[in-house]
């Protein structure tokens, strides 16, 4: 570089330097100036669609009752396995699950027949039990998809319906010797399942006392007359003529109905004395944290509405409510299969990414879905009934997920919430803030407390179309 132009920089440097600041900077001016700002921001905050539209029912004494017809359906849950590897085992209690072995308690011989199961590998496509045949063993499906394939009104096939990881079938061939399998079994995915025979069973029963007394109770039990929900049937009669004998009838009750009792979820917030004292302007410090941890609790409370073991609606959904889609991806058809399980269905509840799923295959379908104007939101439907949001409900790392849909009210027999209003301090319905008081640390404590649950007043209010895949493309 030229001493020219060294100086010509220099020259351009005195001269920015010379020049006065006319006017009062801007960084200055805003010591003096009054700030405007927003209240506290939460990403955590979604529109909690379940809580808004679940009826709540007001719960005396912190317990609800949900009496009911006597049902004779028993041993209609799924059976659980452990994976080590390769191999799959399972867990002796869980067989407790068959029909043919509910109740039964010996630890060592469900050990003993837990060892007996061996593990079979079944390809796509692939036939495990043929209609017609005899059977003599049952199957339990540790993972994977089996159709249940039958004919159709005009002699083709037709698929009746699919069952998925923790099922069983061919159950009846334990206590039934002449037992025959009433659709064909082929698995759509590649499918682990572990067979148990009835061979194994009585060889088994010929040395354990506990276990050959066990099943011949079971086969000695009379047929129970039921309706097509396992309900007791009522005796009546209909379209006689002349003095007919009328039938005597009652209606029995289940001795031992279910009790839901109502959850909690709690925290104490904490406020030092200085800051609620000094840095109430504009806002008030005590009445933003206390929002942000309401809203907080609310979500805790919706997501255990969703997934909670006791009384969650992905745990508690009867298994005969419990779907799966054909070909994985959340279909038309198997939303129409979803609504046809039950009358009267409100809602449905998906994860986003179900819903989009659902719009990709219906747009590849060529169908346009209607919307519905819900609180002032467009709300998606399907045959007028709207899909709301919900981020609670999971997706595995396998990205599959749950659509659930049912029916609510009492009036109708559905899903209901249940709370607890009238709580000492309370500030919103079922939640209350109480003062705890100041320690020596000048720290004031409040304990925020929420009392909820849901029940299902009869099975099919609920159900649940599982194992819905939403990151297939096609």
């Amino acid at each position: 570089m030229s001493v020219g132009s060294v100086g010509s920089v220099g020259d351009e440097v005195r001269g920015e330097q010379a020049s006065p600041q006319q006017s009062l900077g801007t960084a200055a001016a805003r010591n003096l100036a009054t700030t405007t700002k927003s209240a506290p921001q939460m990403q955590e905050i979604t529109s909690r669609w379940l809580l808004r539209k679940l009826p709540w029912v007001q719960v005396q004494g912190g317990t609800y009752r949900v009496n009911r017809r006597l049902s004779y359906s028993v041993g209609d849950g799924r059976v659980t396995f452990v994976q080590t590897g390769a191999r799959v085992a399972v867990i002796p209690a869980e067989l407790g699950e068959l029909p043919a072995l509910r109740g039964y308690e010996d630890e060592e011989a469900l050990t003993e027949l837990a060892a007996r199961c061996r593990q079979r590998e079944f390809a796509a496509g692939e036939i495990i039990a043929v209609s017609g045949a005899a059977t003599d063993r049952v199957f339990l499906l540790a993972h994977g998809k089996v159709e249940q394939v039958g004919e159709g009104p005009y002699g083709d096939e037709a698929v009746l319906g699919v069952l998925a990881d923790g099922a069983y079938f061919g159950d009846a061939s334990l206590t039934d010797p002449d037992a025959i399998w009433e659709w064909t079994a082929r698995a759509s995915t590649a499918c682990t399942v572990l067979e148990l025979t009835r061979d194994d069973v009585r060889n088994l029963a010929e040395r354990a006392v506990s276990l050959r007394a066990h099943l011949a109770v079971v086969a000695a039990l009379p047929e129970q007359r039921t309706n097509t929900y396992g309900e007791a049937a009522i005796d009546l009669s209909a379209g006689h003529v002349g003095e007919a004998v009328v039938p005597h009838t009652y209606v029995d009750y289940d001795a031992s109905p279910r009790q839901y009792e109502l959850s909690v979820a709690q925290t104490v917030l904490k406020v030092h004395s200085r800051v609620a004292d000094l840095y109430n302007q504009p806002m008030n410090q005590t009445e933003q944290q206390l929002r942000l941890t309401v809203e907080a609790l609310r979500e805790r409370q919706e997501h255990e509405l969703v997934n909670n073991r006791e009384f969650g609606l992905l745990a508690n959904c009867d298994y005969g409510q419990r779907l799966q889609p054909h070909d994985g991806v959340p279909s038309p058809d198997d939303m129409d299969e979803l609504l046809s399980r039950r009358r009267g269905s409100k809602l449905f509840l998906a994860h986003p990414r179900a819903i989009a799923a659902f719009g990709r295959e219906c747009s590849r379908r060529g169908l346009a879905l209607e919307s519905v104007e819900v609180d002032g939101d467009r709300i998606t439907t399907w045959r007028g009934v709207p899909i709301f949001p919900c981020n609670k409900i999971p997706v595995s790392d396998a990205r599959t997920t749950s659509i659930i849909c049912m029916r609510t009210g009492e009036a109708d027999q559905g899903v209901i919430g249940l709370h607890q209003t009238g709580l000492p301090d309370e500030i919103e319905p079922s939640l209350s803030v109480r003062f705890m008081g100041i320690d020596e640390q000048a720290i004031i404590s409040y304990l925020v407390t929420a009392y909820y649950s849901a029940a299902v007043l009869v099975p099919d209010a609920l159900g649940v179309l599982e194992n819905v895949e939403v990151s297939r493309w096609r």
